[in-house]
């Protein structure tokens, strides 16, 4: 009876050990499947840009745009999603974010290039933190860019995108303190979103907080997100910090967030995200 259970349990074992296996191979095969598709979408320049516009919710006037890059579909790559969770899993990040940088900023100068209603407008770049830390980044790399480019440091903002990523706040704040010495201004993103975002806005006094969606969507009706807002509101006013809404998508929301006072707004009711610049 035992040698039974025990032919059984080996069996057993084997099966399961014999899925694990299959799906290891499966998971390396795509793997690498990913990493040409990747390589060939930056070698070819396949990314395409687009810029979502950031209103003056007082005035009604556009004052900036946040650049984004997204990839083509493909098999390997399904959504936009899928293709940069595959870079937050790999070493490619520097590299990715560095070909984005500079790909969102020639796009934009190509844009703007001799009109004057973009001169005094500014674009928001996204960056990962652990970039500006990266060994091989090297300083006054982006201002040769913009140098070539025509385009003052005042006009661009390092919207900073993973919190999480940050590990000794008091020295990544010193090295934002280089960066705005050079005319650059920072943006914490997704503020209000967990701890970690509320301790970005406290020990990197961003020039912009950027509230997380999530506490937009129907503000108008939740008065749980009415004060977080107002809360985070009240402390930029106070360090003399600007507020950007994201994610406005209905007209009660706008609404509200004029009513509280809430500086400038970004989401679909304002403008989607385009290939061309909106005016």
């Amino acid at each position: 009876m035992n040698s039974i259970v025990n032919a059984t349990t080996n069996l057993s074992f084997l099966w399961h050990y014999a899925k694990f296996v299959k799906r290891q191979s499966q998971d390396r095969t795509l793997g690498f499947a990913r990493f040409i598709e990747f390589n060939k979408i930056i070698k070819n320049n396949l990314l395409s840009t687009y810029f979502q516009p950031i209103l003056d919710l007082q005035k009604n006037k556009i004052i900036g745009y946040e650049g984004l890059n997204r990839p083509p579909q493909s098999p390997y790559f399904p959504n936009t999603e899928s293709f940069y969770d595959y870079i937050g899993e790999t070493n490619q990040a520097f590299f990715f974010e560095k070909h984005c940088r500079n790909t969102t900023l020639h796009e934009y100068y190509h844009q703007i290039n001799g009109q004057r209603f973009y001169q005094d407008k500014i674009i928001f770049i996204n960056i990962h933190p652990q970039v500006l830390v990266d060994f091989e980044y090297k300083s006054g790399e982006t201002l040769q860019v913009l140098k070539q480019l025509n385009i003052s440091p005042s006009q661009v903002v390092l919207e900073l995108t993973e919190k999480k990523a940050v590990k000794d706040y008091g020295m990544f704040a010193k090295m934002l303190e280089n960066y705005r010495s050079q005319g650059f201004r920072i943006a914490v993103d997704d503020a209000g979103s967990g701890y970690n975002s509320l301790k970005s806005v406290v020990q990197l006094k961003p020039e912009f907080i950027k509230l997380d969606k999530s506490l937009i969507q129907c503000i108008h009706q939740c008065l749980d997100k009415q004060k977080m807002v107002a809360l985070l509101l009240d402390f930029a006013l106070q360090s003399n910090t600007s507020v950007i809404a994201e994610g406005i998508e209905q007209q009660e929301e706008l609404n509200y967030l004029k009513e509280l006072g809430v500086h400038y707004g970004q989401g679909y009711l304002l403008g989607k995200p385009n290939q061309k610049l909106l005016v």
